[in-house]
């Protein structure tokens, strides 16, 4: 494994955002660190309106897919856990349409971590299959994804039922 010190450049923009703004840097757990990152970001982001939200996910899978393939191949391996921008991209797209709320976003946290580390059935293939930064980037997409939709059904049956026995 390259020794991230020696090679990661802060001058570079490229760097800077693979990983996450040094997050990545972190010697123990640089995923969940990258995480903690992506949280007040998310924070921020999720208050302009829902169509630009989406907008910044694409752009910032996007570009992650790019600067992951242009960081992996200056440190020398294809998914170095140095790089976390694919955990802040992840992060992002678990939180799609949950409620906006400190719960909701340890739940968000806690799901996709899980999901991320354990990477279950087609979440392990696409990384094992799909090489270079896209590859880096699509097993978190996915794992966000089942997080968004175990996040939604959650809410969706907290507030059921809460509709359903509150007192008139």
């Amino acid at each position: 494994m390259t020794n991230i010190a020696l090679t990661f450049k802060w001058s570079r923009w490229d760097h800077m955002l693979a990983l996450g703004f040094g997050a990545g840097l972190s010697p123990v757990a640089p995923g969940t660190v990258g995480t903690l990152v992506a949280m007040p970001l998310y924070w921020g982001l999720k208050s302009i309106d829902p169509e630009l939200y989406l907008a910044a996910i694409v752009l910032g899978l996007v570009a992650g897919v790019y600067v992951c393939s242009r960081v992996a191949h200056d440190l020398g391996q294809d998914d170095h856990p140095a790089i976390v921008w694919d955990e802040v991209i992840g992060y992002w797209v678990a939180m799609l349409g949950a409620p906006l709320t400190w719960q909701y976003m340890l739940l968000g946290f806690v799901l996709f971590r899980l999901l991320d580390i354990w990477k279950p059935g087609p979440i392990a293939w696409v990384e094992k299959k799909t090489p270079g930064g896209l590859g880096v980037m699509l097993d978190d997409l996915l794992a966000g994804v089942v997080a968004a939709l175990g996040l939604n059904f959650l809410a969706f049956l907290s507030t059921n039922y809460f509709d359903l026995y509150a007192s008139p």
